[in-house]
């Protein structure tokens, strides 16, 4: 399973968002030089986030953008899929025609494996990565009701 830039980026780039809004939107202009992504870059970003809802831009002197939800009320899997991402591990893309154009013995494996990662994603919420950048000793603690791994904190290497 992949994860490509333009999730990764997106995630980075709303947390970045959700940490330096007040009452004042943020402009890309700051998100950028603080997380080194293009500005070009984060204007796509910022406008697939903008149409899923994410988050609200604001326009003239002191204008950016704002995050349009409550941040316990956007997860990543939110984040991820607002940008178009696919996240999926099986060799065929969901198609079934991985082995000799048929579907392979492993193909429940690596559904299965979509699943889990989607469920975890959806169960980790912006104010949670907020929260791990406060303390980054604190283990997640999740926003859904999903089974969760011991052991697993953010920002710990």
């Amino acid at each position: 399973m992949k994860l490509t830039t333009k999730g990764r980026f997106a995630v980075t780039a709303m947390l970045d968002l959700a940490m330096h809004e007040t009452d004042s939107p943020v402009t890309l202009t700051a998100i950028s030089a603080r997380q080194s992504i293009s500005l070009s870059y984060l204007e796509q970003l910022f406008s697939q986030m903008r149409r899923k809802g994410l988050v609200k831009s604001v326009r003239g002197p002191g204008g950016g953008y704002l995050s349009a939800q409550n941040h316990k009320d956007i997860t990543v899997k939110n984040i991820v899929t607002a940008v178009d991402e696919k996240l999926d591990s099986t060799q065929c893309g969901g198609s079934e025609n991985c082995h000799e154009g048929g579907r392979c013995i492993t193909h429940d494996l690596w559904v299965s494996l979509n699943t889990k990662v989607l469920d975890y994603l959806d169960g980790l919420s912006l104010q949670d990565l907020i929260d791990g950048q406060k303390d980054r000793n604190k283990t997640i603690t999740f926003s859904k009701n999903i089974k969760k791994s011991s052991g697993i904190k953010i920002g710990a290497a």
